[in-house]
């Protein structure tokens, strides 16, 4: 038997497989796939102030190794999460983050707040790629003053896990890291998706209603692991891994770059229970090399 089990600061989890939002619903979508107390932690899809139709169709769109998507953040808000889905998926034996989205900080702070109040929630996943409207439009995450801002008027009203997701659509992402864990984050999940577009030859269109999206999958794996090893080695808070997981290897190679734990995205479109399948490839890479714990990887690349 290998230990699996990993800490990220306050937050323990029996594995460092989770699911990464907007790609598992609230998990139970997916319980006729798995079982998902096998897995380390759920994120949530986006939760925001208000309930929100998302873009207008189409939205998403195919590319040869991973999709683009412009959904919009489509949900019922955060008042029906609190009273109708959170108390319906609660008693799931996983660790269930609910990822926090939102247009101004003072809406990121309502949702926090109102997520705060709910018993059993063991932590946030603060969504900064989202357009900051009070300041023309640019995402939260990509300016270092406003990441810091949200992430602390934030802190200062959620008091458990504060993981914060950052954009990998800037020039220096470990500074964007730093700042926000200055403000309060207890760790950073990275990567969101890279702004991608697509189109249409014969229509001579754009394949997305809003022109650009977010793309995702074994596309921007490279460009992922980079990025992880660049914050790992900046910050002292633990490093969540995303962007093109599909297989164990994957997770085992942002495991070594310094990620505590990593998120599947994409790869649970088109296999459904690939997160489980990730757990047990891991500890038998750990099996056949004598390795007792998961802990022993992170960070372990040989430079």
């Amino acid at each position: 038997m290998v230990d699996l089990s990993v800490k990220l600061g306050n937050l323990s989890l029996r594995n460092p497989v989770m699911t990464a939002s907007g790609t598992f619903g609230y998990g139970e979508e997916y319980e006729d796939f798995l079982d998902l107390s096998d897995l380390g932690g759920i994120i949530v899809k986006g939760t925001t102030a208000t309930a929100r139709e998302g873009n207008p169709y189409p939205r998403m769109a195919e590319t040869p190794m991973g999709m683009l998507n412009a959904v919009g953040l489509q949900n019922k808000g955060v008042d029906v999460f609190c009273n109708e889905i959170w108390p319906r998926i609660s008693n799931r034996d996983t660790r269930i983050l609910v990822n926090v989205s939102g247009s101004t900080v003072e809406e990121y702070v309502e949702t926090a707040e109102k997520i705060a109040a709910l018993e059993g929630v063991p932590g946030i996943e603060l969504n900064i790629s989202c357009p900051n409207v009070k300041e023309g439009g640019m995402a939260f995450g990509t300016s270092c003053p406003s990441a810091i801002a949200v992430t602390r008027a934030v802190r200062e009203v959620f008091p458990r896990h504060l993981m914060v997701k950052l954009s990998p659509n800037v020039t220096d992402i470990a500074e964007i890291a730093k700042g926000v864990e200055e403000a309060g984050a207890d760790s950073v999940s990275l990567i969101n998706t890279l702004l991608g577009m697509a189109i249409d030859v014969k229509t001579q269109k754009p394949v997305l209603s809003t022109i650009t999206g977010g793309l995702s999958g074994p596309c921007v794996k490279p460009v992922a692991l980079r990025m992880v090893w660049q914050v790992a080695s900046a910050v002292k808070i633990p490093v969540v891994g995303l962007g093109g997981i599909s297989s164990a290897n994957d997770a085992i190679e942002f495991l070594l770059a310094g990620a505590s734990a990593i998120q599947v995205g994409t790869a649970n479109f088109r296999e459904p229970d690939v997160t489980v399948k990730i757990v047990k490839g891991i500890a038998e890479y750990m099996e056949e090399r004598g390795i007792s714990k998961v802990s022993d990887l992170i960070g372990a690349l040989k430079v």
